[in-house]
């Protein structure tokens, strides 16, 4: 367990802001922007702001577990702004290739299609085990056919551990792959990305997760932020941070290993939860239905991952509480 030494502290701040050629008369909403608490994460203060002030907002905890919040905005305007607020603290140890278990791919892989069987579930929760059943299927985003397969099949040795595999394919993704704002929209399909070697976060994680289930092994996609370190010598500058999004593969006897093939680094306690689930549908940040006589609109999101002192945080938690914008 972290001691107090490897905590980080922070004031996390997602603004969206929509902009409409022409009145919008109602807006439906769902929003996955308040962090996950657990697994390394405490979360002290979160709340969500819609303005024009929404007649009806509702939390609710979502199948898998994320909060997900929906609301619904009556009053007519041109431009809608949802604003996530939350104060939290880090404590996840990155974890070390040698604390993971050394259980070849093949028999994990051969855990994931048993993980249900009334022998396999008595040592762990129902719950838990559909968790990892179901995260060894395709989803509308993660394909797993066979250019998917054909590049994994590199990083699967016969008898190599899983943690070995994991870790291999998040550095050969690293290197394969451009990282190129603006190449790919969440509707991309794997293939695609094959083909032109280029790509976000959020393409990188679907692959591997894409890999890990072609070879029948349990993945999901992992939804959050990571704290954006400024060069050698220069300040850290405001609202520069960015949504992120990496992928966990679930290893027999060490649980779910989050990695990030984007930076080609297992996750550590400058990366922030939000939720976990299949794929991008399931923890997309924001979606919903306008009603406007008029088409298209302008979006803009702004994202402050802030490290704060430990004597900040009570200050911090009443200004979210409070409703009252980070500065």
């Amino acid at each position: 367990m972290s001691d107090a030494r490897e905590a980080r502290h922070y004031r996390l701040t997602h603004l969206t802001t929509y902009t409409y050629p022409q009145e919008v008369t109602s807006s439906y909403g769902r929003a996955v922007l308040l962090p996950r608490p657990g697994g390394g994460q405490q979360v002290h203060a979160s709340r969500l702001d819609v303005t024009p002030a929404a007649a009806e907002v509702r939390d609710h905890r979502d199948y898998h577990g994320n909060t997900s919040t929906y609301f619904h905005v009556t009053e007519p305007h041109t431009e809608l702004q949802v604003r996530s607020s939350s104060v939290l603290t880090v404590t996840r140890r990155r974890a070390e290739r040698s604390r993971l278990p050394n259980v070849p791919w093949e028999l994990a892989a051969q855990a994931v299609r048993t993980v249900l069987a009334p022998d396999a579930r008595s040592s762990g929760s129902t719950a838990g085990a559909l968790a990892i059943a179901e995260s060894r299927l395709a989803s509308p985003l993660v394909d797993v056919g066979e250019e998917v397969r054909a590049y994994a099949a590199p990083s699967f040795g016969p008898g190599r551990p899983l943690a070995d595999v994991v870790l291999d394919l998040t550095s050969r993704i690293h290197a394969d792959f451009e990282y190129r704002t603006g190449s790919t929209t969440v509707r991309t399909r794997l293939p695609e990305v094959l083909e032109r070697r280029t790509g976000v976060c959020q393409d990188f994680a679907h692959l591997l997760i894409g890999c890990a289930r072609s070879m029948g092994l349990a993945a999901r996609y992992v939804s959050g932020y990571i704290e954006t370190r400024p060069a050698p010598g220069r300040p850290k500058l405001r609202g520069v941070d960015a949504s992120h999004a990496w992928a966990a593969v679930w290893i027999p006897g060490g649980g779910w290993l989050h990695v990030d093939p984007t930076n080609d680094q297992v996750i550590d306690n400058r990366y922030v939860v939000l939720g976990w689930g299949r794929d991008y549908r399931d923890v997309s940040p924001l979606r919903g239905i306008v009603y406007t006589e008029g088409s298209g609109s302008q979006l803009n999101v702004g994202v402050d991952l802030w490290p704060i002192e430990p004597e900040e945080l009570d200050a911090q938690v009443a200004e979210v509480e409070a409703g009252v914008p980070a500065t």
